[in-house]
């Protein structure tokens, strides 16, 4: 049975866990709010970009581009957008475990690994899985050039036929305590897949050729998706860390009750213990 001074110590050792916990949380509140922010300004950006796009698919037969064409996937290359710190719950883990599925749904393919993110590039390297290449170290001070980095690298990849087929997988953000991990196609931008939009079709008028409007902007249309991609995967991040915090604040507030709870039982029993050796003391003498 532990003693009263263990008991102590590990009630102190608790609470300091507790206010660690605590301010980990205030933070990542703090960070949410202006993740969250980005998020919902970068989400119209790239579906009214993707509307053009798809306009544009629709209107015009003829148009070439490395980006549009389709090669079948006998080599994949699979984007994995971690964090690069931890303590954010099943954050990390739920992203890891998909792409494990798909690596083994696509045993028969060449797939190849990218990740952002120092937990799945660790993850991947320790296992020894085939990489391509890493971005790590960047969310604290997440840009626009941060994705146009990567979409520069994977645009590479596939232009150059050394990739048929670019997946991404990342948490997209519903709310503060919800994420979705979310699987998405990158590459190839198929003319049907670019057609395929919720809204009413509009009529645009270009004044450059299709051909130089779709030069311009396909791959900008993959950086601004990697970019959204980064920025969802930030928010959930924040609100996956937030809510992680929460409920260990409050597995420790259990914790000091029933370590203080035990403290006092073992304070009581040694008064009586003393009380019981001093009676006994007095009736023999």
């Amino acid at each position: 049975m532990p003693s009263l001074l263990d008991i102590r110590r590990r009630i102190r050792s608790v609470k300091n866990t507790q206010q660690l916990t605590k301010a980990m949380k205030t933070v990542s509140a703090a960070k949410l709010r202006r993740a969250q922010d980005r998020v919902m300004s970068a989400r119209p950006y790239a579906d009214q970009l993707r509307n053009v796009l798809g306009n544009l698919a629709g209107r015009v037969e003829n148009i070439t581009h490395p980006l549009l064409e389709v090669r079948p996937e006998e080599r994949i290359l699979l984007a994995v957008v971690t964090a690069d710190r931890g303590l954010c719950g099943a954050f990390n883990s739920n992203l890891i475990r998909t792409a494990q599925n798909f690596l083994r749904d696509h045993r028969s393919t060449a797939t190849t690994l990218y990740p952002i993110g120092r937990k799945g590039r660790d993850f991947f390297r320790r296992r020894e899985m085939p990489i391509t290449s890493d971005y790590v170290n960047f969310f604290n001070k997440l840009d626009y050039g941060n994705a146009r980095e990567i979409s520069e690298k994977v645009i590479e990849l596939y232009t150059e036929s050394k990739v048929d087929a670019v997946y991404v997988v990342y948490n997209e953000f519903k709310s503060a305590i919800q994420q979705r991990v979310s699987l998405e196609k990158l590459l190839p931008l198929g003319r049907s897949e670019l057609q395929q939009t919720t809204a009413a079709p509009n009529e645009y008028i270009f004044e450059q050729p299709a051909q130089q409007v779709f030069d311009r902007l396909l791959p900008r249309y993959v950086e601004v998706q990697i970019y959204r991609a980064l920025l969802e995967s930030v928010a959930s991040e924040h609100g996956a860390r937030m809510a992680a915090m929460d409920t260990a604040s409050r597995n420790a507030g259990d914790m000091i009750e029933s370590l203080t709870l035990n403290m006092n039982r073992v304070r009581q029993a040694a008064i009586t213990r003393e009380i019981i050796e001093v009676v006994s003391g007095a009736g023999a003498l």
